[in-house]
């Protein structure tokens, strides 16, 4: 977590409690960690110290956090934003896509939840990129590992998304059988298997998204 020591972390919650204590356990990863009440002080902060990452929470007063976001977002679009809420909802997700969020996170936030989020937040700002752009309007979001078209989610299995994330994660070459083995099948991948797979989620994405690399693998076409 050495990355985040000199990046800009802003949290925003109005109830104090939490806020105090996420601002506290932040500090000992960061060394610069600010903090806002509500909607209206996390937009006046956010334009004071700009930010790399902001986590927000969603129901608070004066102004939410889904409409601070979108202020943020009308001449931002760098900023990493974390999102919590109380429960998990699917137009969240929607929003968190055309927002450009990170992560959302389920309430009560541990350490558990966030450190993974903010490490995915650190190679993000590196790399600049966790929503690809697949064929036929198809967005992936990496970070959530989800799949969406013309805003709605498309459900997958968990061996369908495990299969399409690592093949995103290295779209710009052919992932190799061994690989799909270990991390999708844990080392018990089939012929039928795979190719059941692959024949699922050509169906639902298109025959093009998922091309064969004879004698390798499978390499998915990623738009950039």
């Amino acid at each position: 977590m050495n990355n985040l020591k000199n990046l800009k972390i802003l949290y925003i919650d109005d109830e104090d409690y939490i806020r105090n204590n996420a601002v506290e356990y932040l500090s000992f990863y960061c060394d610069n960690v600010y903090e806002a009440k509500d909607g209206i002080d996390g937009l006046n902060t956010y334009k004071k110290h700009n930010p790399d990452i902001i986590i927000t929470d969603i129901k608070m007063p004066k102004l939410n956090g889904i409409e601070m976001v979108k202020k943020i977002r009308q001449n931002d679009t760098k900023t990493k934003i974390i999102l919590a809420t109380a429960f998990l909802d699917t137009s969240y997700l929607l929003q968190a896509v055309e927002l450009g969020l990170i992560k959302y996170l389920v309430k009560p936030i541990t350490a558990d939840k966030l450190l993974p989020v903010l490490k995915s937040c650190t190679v993000d700002i590196v790399e600049d990129k966790s929503i690809y752009h697949l064929d036929n309007g198809f967005i992936f979001d990496i970070l959530n590992t989800t799949l969406f078209q013309n805003k709605e989610q498309i459900f997958l299995t968990k061996k369908e998304l495990l299969f399409l994330e690592l093949l995103v994660k290295n779209h710009k070459r052919a992932v190799k059988y061994d690989e799909l083995n270990n991390y999708v099948w844990q080392g018990e991948m089939s012929d039928d298997a795979i190719r059941s797979i692959v024949k699922e989620l050509r169906k639902k994405i298109s025959k093009q998204a998922i091309k064969n690399i004879s004698g390798i693998g499978y390499q998915v076409n990623v738009k950039l």
